[in-house]
């Protein structure tokens, strides 16, 4: 009998040697009729450490390697690494420290001259 080949997101690697990868499948609903999406996570063998979170693998099934370890890293694509950091909307951040809370306002208002 082949051996089952997934494909999947690469999840975690904090292990040394084992990657967690999130397998999705999509699936017609018997009843409701709408496509669904459900998730497996699987440990999977990666013998050189070379991937890392975000990269797309192949796993295939293997014989028991550890107590959750039932599956090994074929092959896989390396993301792409974004050359700009995320930046936060500093903007909106700043806004809120300039307006302070509710008590601070009416103080203001009172302490102005009309």
């Amino acid at each position: 009998m082949p051996k089952r080949t997934l494909q999947g997101v690469v999840v975690s690697d904090k292990q040394d040697k084992t990657v967690i990868v999130r397998v999705e499948r999509r699936f017609t609903h018997p009843v409701m009729k709408k496509t669904v999406r459900r998730s497996n996570k699987f440990h999977a063998h990666d013998e050189k450490n070379e991937f890392s979170i975000g990269d797309l693998v192949w796993i295939e099934e293997h014989k028991p390697i550890s107590k959750l370890k039932r599956w090994a890293v074929v092959r896989g694509e390396k993301r792409a690494k974004s050359e700009a950091p995320i930046e936060v909307d500093s903007e909106k951040r700043s806004a809120k420290k300039k307006g302070g809370s509710k008590a601070e306002k009416s103080d203001q208002a009172a302490a102005k001259p009309n």
